[in-house]
């Protein structure tokens, strides 16, 4: 008897989710009951930050619409879309170090691309000024810049990666390191 009781609840979740994905005004409804518990869980694993909490709420949502047909009904939807916003979290702390690591090597890289070899320590405003000769730069050649000197890629594979030739990508680079000194020595107009 017990088991089908289990059978019967987990059938009951599979069916509400299922109802709330085909009705907007049960979507509605489903969304308003769920949406505090998952808020709530992101809240108190991001420091209280509300903006990335409601990305990841938001990311969350859409995930779990994406991901419907893995919804088995052992547990109840919002015990679900917890595990998909712990995975979303997850994500987030991965590529934020991913991010943080690649500014790092980006500062060092771009410190001594600008003062060249022997140069000193650069202070904060000196700093400053290397971020703005990098924000100068056009898109492709940022990316190309950064592929080459932050991610330790050939020129080849930055090519590749932003859909370029390797003497497309070379001529980039090339570009990117004068507009890159002209916009850090302040002549770039």
């Amino acid at each position: 008897m017990e088991g089908m009781t289990v059978r019967t609840r987990v059938a009951e979740t599979v069916d509400e989710l299922q109802a709330a994905l085909a009705d907007d005004a049960a979507f509605e409804r489903w969304y308003l009951a769920v949406l505090p518990r998952v808020f709530g869980y992101l809240m108190a694993r991001t420091g209280g930050d509300v903006e990335l909490s409601e990305d990841l709420t938001q990311q969350t949502f859409i995930a779990a619409i994406d991901q419907r047909a893995r919804f088995d009904g052992r547990s109840d939807s919002a015990t679900w879309l917890c595990g998909i916003a712990r995975h979303k979290l997850a994500d987030h702390f991965r590529r934020r170090g991913r991010d943080d690591r690649r500014q790092m090597r980006m500062e060092v890289h771009e410190i001594e691309l600008a003062a060249g070899p022997g140069a000193p320590h650069l202070d904060i405003g000196e700093r400053e000024q290397i971020e703005q000769a990098l924000a100068a730069l056009p898109v492709a050649q940022r990316a190309v810049l950064m592929f080459v000197a932050l991610d330790d890629l050939s020129v080849t594979e930055a090519g590749r990666l932003i859909g370029k030739s390797q003497l497309a990508a070379q001529s980039l680079l090339h570009r990117a390191r004068e507009t890159f000194r002209r916009a850090y020595q302040g002549t770039d107009q």
